[in-house]
């Protein structure tokens, strides 16, 4: 019996709606699958964005693939879905119309000269595509008590917890009236590791797109802020994309605190997992995300490419770019911030 036929579209502003609705019925949706993202990188960044719709002979909307176009010269010209996160690609509910959205991905390729294709998934999606899986998410199951997860620790663990609270650390959250003191940790971090940062305006528009989905954590010792991060909460998961701390005052732990407090923000406000996001295996982040009792899971990360062209390795780990990770970390500040957005935007 043959298959109904796919159709694939462009989906403009016009059609956020009927976009949404599909992604909220599907139960592999991301947040970041929703349309708002499309004006969010937009309005950021300045990025062209492709966001594809898989329709049945009937018009209804059946599958969804969100694109952004990057292009430059010292990182190349390619589509991602999406950038700056770790979770999205294509999102549909029958093989027709994967296989419709990866052909019309791949003819957008061709059309605006990217070399490649990135569909950041989660599954493996049996999709025939080169693949990359050298990178897990952490996630910790969340009990219905805070004394429960407590108890769940090593003595370690809660030693560690405690010691910034004795050095009179304390952990706020909120919304937009602690940007400022988030995206100062967050950006001195950022040159400490010789990674271009993002702009400011790029928290303040997520917080203003998904008021009741984003907040703010910081720890401040003596009024002064020393770590922080953002989190996102969609479908009873709370994520951590970003979380910092100033290295002057690692000896008092304040990302220890900082954790904590959004654990126990999960807990209180009903959410069963706790995604401490993406790591390599054995690495620094990966034992600090273990020792909370988090687990790895799988990513799948496809990619269409140019026939015979390796997989792209466009991230710090690559040696091509170590001289300019470690000449940015000795850049000022200042010269850092104000450099840093201007190329983070050309950044998968």
């Amino acid at each position: 019996m043959s298959q109904s036929p796919v159709s694939v579209v462009l989906a403009n502003d016009a059609g956020e709606g009927e976009w949404d609705s599909f992604v909220e019925s599907s139960d592999s949706a991301e947040i970041y699958h929703l349309f708002a993202w499309k004006r969010h990188f937009e309005s950021v960044f300045g990025h062209d964005c492709y966001y594809l719709a898989a329709r049945d002979d009937q018009g209804e909307t059946i599958g969804v693939l969100p694109l952004v176009h990057q292009s430059s010269r010292l990182f190349g010209n390619f589509l991602i879905s999406i950038p700056c996160f770790n979770y999205c690609g294509i999102l549909a509910d029958t093989d027709a119309a994967h296989a419709a959205l990866v052909d019309e991905a791949s003819r957008l390729a061709r059309k605006l000269g990217a070399g490649h294709v990135e569909l950041r998934h989660r599954e493996s999606k049996s999709l025939e595509l080169p693949l990359r899986s050298d990178k897990v998410s952490m996630t910790l199951p969340l009990p219905d008590m805070e004394e429960s997860l407590w108890k769940g620790f090593t003595s370690k663990l809660r030693a560690q917890i405690r010691r910034p609270q004795k050095e009179g650390a304390v952990c706020v959250s909120g919304g937009p009236e602690l940007i400022d003191d988030f995206y100062a940790v967050f950006a001195h971090n950022m040159r400490d590791l010789g990674t271009p940062v993002f702009p400011k305006k790029m928290f303040a528009d997520i917080l203003a797109r998904f008021p009741e989905d984003a907040r703010i954590f910081v720890v401040r010792i003596e009024d002064r802020p020393v770590a922080a991060g953002y989190t996102l909460g969609h479908r009873g998961t709370l994520e951590i994309p970003s979380a910092s701390s100033l290295r002057e005052f690692n000896r008092y732990s304040p990302n220890m605190l900082l954790y904590w407090t959004v654990l126990q923000y999960a807990v209180s406000e009903g959410f069963n997992a706790f995604d401490f996001g993406r790591t390599t295996i054995d690495s620094g982040p990966y034992r600090f995300k273990k020792q909370w009792g988090a687990e790895p899971g799988g990513l799948n990360w496809h990619y269409i490419l140019e026939e015979g062209k390796p997989l792209p390795r466009i991230n710090p780990d690559n040696p091509k770019y170590r001289l300019a990770v470690n000449v940015w970390r000795r850049l000022p500040l200042p010269v850092a911030n104000f450099l840093g957005p201007q190329v983070v935007k050309r950044l998968p």
